[in-house]
């Protein structure tokens, strides 16, 4: 479970959140949307201790047996190793790296078996573990960004636009894989304006001017 509470986020002395609350349960969808500006990004990236300096309350749970923590003031580090899980809007890959070397890059423990889900996922995948990730479309590139998180073994994983400016059948792919991920309980916090996934998602969350007008 994570659970934010009157969250403000501050680009220096700059505003860019106010007073944002939302909830993403274990196996829950949620999706962000906003128009550009709106403080999506800002908010994901809030939650991973990037960038921005935060006010306000970030519980989280690992699992039932945990008790939530307030994790506002860990690095990213610390975060991730928790259990949450971060793609950015640019992906963030090693281009010159090929797709086996970034997936195994990201991969504590268990890396054998953790590339067997993220590749069974992304079937497509699998024929390209020998291809530099410079060299694949950019759907290619996004399904490997999400594969290459998934070698952290997330318990939330939090998607910056995952499927903006990608192939209707990659999105597809991408959406499928993401609904798999929430059957199998991972708790999902993405930012995106596609239909293909808003119309799957638990709850919609709208943010507008750094403030949350709907969920």
């Amino acid at each position: 479970m994570l659970d934010v509470q009157h969250l403000n986020a501050f680009y220096g002395p700059a505003q860019a959140l106010f007073d944002v609350s939302l909830q993403v349960a274990p196996g829950e969808l949620v999706v962000l949307q906003g128009l550009n500006g709106a403080g999506k990004s800002t908010l994901l990236k809030s939650l991973m201790g990037l960038e921005v300096r935060t006010e306000g309350r970030i519980q989280y749970q690992i699992d039932a047996q945990a008790k939530p923590g307030a994790i506002e003031r860990w690095d990213t580090a610390r975060r991730a190793r928790a259990g949450l899980g971060y793609v950015a809007e640019d992906r963030r890959l090693f281009t010159d790296l090929t797709v086996r070397e970034n997936l195994r890059i990201a991969a504590g423990r268990d890396a054998a078996a953790l590339e067997v889900r993220a590749l069974d996922l992304f079937p497509a995948l699998k024929a390209m573990l020998g291809r530099r990730a410079a060299q694949m479309s950019g759907g290619e590139q996004q399904m490997l960004a999400i594969a290459r998180t998934l070698m952290t073994a997330p318990k939330i994983l939090l998607l910056d636009e995952p499927c903006e400016g990608i192939a209707p059948v990659l999105v597809e792919s991408i959406r499928d894989a993401l609904l798999k991920l929430k059957q199998e309980g991972l708790g999902l916090l993405v930012a995106e304006q596609n239909q293909l996934l808003a119309s799957r998602a638990d709850r919609l969350v709208l943010l507008v001017a750094g403030k949350v007008r709907g969920s």
